[in-house]
């Protein structure tokens, strides 16, 4: 039906402190004898039990069914009405219990609700204080004086109400935008996490990407130079010296990967040259360690940014691999050119593949990863014995298109 709320978390102490305080005030009032019989308390009993009940549901507020809140605002205004009317001089502080009233309303209506509580508690006020005045006579201009001391009092007792209902408003809004905030830091802490997880997911791809491009290419060459060495060996020692000192050469480069691996990555291989001149080297590399006849041709207008760059030599230098590994080919035609976008295609022409079986190695999905990553799409056209193409397609920055 409601929930607790206790001295210790409860939202606002201090009203629970003052409540206390003018109930204990009154009750002092309804003890304590009266000088005048007409300010004695006529049911004296029925007054402190009053009091108490209507302090003690200040402890537990009805916070869920709309039913439970009228029912429970019914039952302070009956008590309220009974203290006013029977309590004697401690019926003088019954403004304060109004004022406690629309407090609590507060804490449990919304805005309409809040209005309504208070509209109620004028009236009920101005309906106690009519009866509470009429025993009274006085002569007429005594009599006039305390109708305008009453509509004074009217009028006083109605902007502390407003009063009280603004202030409450303004205290349970700042309360909310403090929990709002609260529950979106919660949220933006648990995004927070997910970017970082998310973050450090893709660093581990990358990592694992830049591992198989730069040390798969590299360990390859280098099998394949040993493995000519040990085939010339016997018959050619001084060709088989020249491959093995290229095997050398490959594998100190192959060392220098493994490091610049292990610090994060973070050799770049356009470092000290431009794209043309290491996409020219990789391909003297691969053909002077396979074999394999490569023509290329680069046109390109515009120096393209580094990201852009990086990913193009990896997917070349991925293509190359795996054409090593797996066409057969003898010969490699390498074509890079700029128009609205970057056009690279490279094609061979060795025994192919099935494009339905052999399009998930991780060599195919780097470079589509790498692809799809600068917004662009790549296509691999291949069937067995027709060799391989493979056409990247990258979008221009605008800041390129000048």
């Amino acid at each position: 039906m409601s929930s607790s709320i206790h001295v210790k978390n409860h939202p606002f102490r201090f009203l629970l402190y003052l409540e206390w305080a003018l109930l204990g005030l009154s009750t002092l009032t309804a003890i304590m004898p009266a000088p005048l019989h007409r300010f004695s308390v006529r049911f004296p009993e029925m007054t402190i039990f009053s009091l108490i009940v209507f302090g003690l549901m200040g402890l537990r507020l009805p916070t869920n069914s709309k039913f439970d809140k009228v029912i429970y605002t019914a039952l302070e205004v009956f008590l309220i009405l009974s203290i006013g009317f029977f309590g004697g001089k401690a019926a003088r502080l019954f403004p304060f219990l109004y004022l406690i009233l629309v407090t609590r309303s507060c804490l449990i209506f919304k805005l309409p609700g809040r209005i309504i509580i208070t509209i109620l508690s004028f009236i009920l006020f101005l309906f106690t204080l009519q009866h509470r005045l009429l025993p009274f006579r006085l002569p007429p201009p005594a009599l006039e004086r305390f109708r305008f001391f009453g509509l004074s009092l009217a009028l006083l007792f109605g902007l502390s109400l407003i009063f009280v209902l603004l202030l409450m408003n303004a205290v349970l809004s700042e309360r909310q935008s403090r929990e709002k905030l609260a529950i979106a830091n919660e949220k933006l802490r648990q995004y927070a996490l997910q970017i970082e997880n998310q973050a450090t997911l893709e660093e581990r791809n990358r990592i694992a990407r830049e591992i198989h491009d730069s040390l798969g290419h590299s360990l390859t060459a280098l099998n394949l130079q040993l493995e000519t060495a040990v085939k010339l060996l016997p018959s050619n020692p001084t060709k088989a010296t020249l491959f093995l000192a290229r095997a050398k050469e490959l594998g100190s480069k192959t060392l220098q990967d493994v490091r610049h691996s292990v610090s994060a990555m973070r050799h770049h291989p356009l470092q000290a040259q431009s794209l043309d001149q290491v996409i020219s080297i990789l391909a003297e590399d691969f053909q002077l360690s396979n074999n394999i006849l490569v023509q290329y041709k680069i046109a390109v207008d515009h120096p393209l940014p580094k990201e852009i760059s990086n990913a193009i030599y990896r997917i070349i230098q991925e293509a190359l691999t795996n054409i090593s590994k797996y066409a057969n080919a003898s010969e490699v035609n390498l074509e890079l050119t700029t128009t609205q976008t970057i056009n690279l295609i490279i094609q061979d022409n060795g025994r192919g593949f099935d494009l339905q079986q052999n399009t998930s190695g991780f060599g195919l999905q780097s470079m589509r990863d790498r692809t799809v990553a600068l917004g662009g799409n790549l296509e691999i056209h291949s069937t067995n014995g027709s060799g391989c193409q493979i056409k990247v397609h990258i979008p221009l920055p605008n800041n390129n298109d000048d």
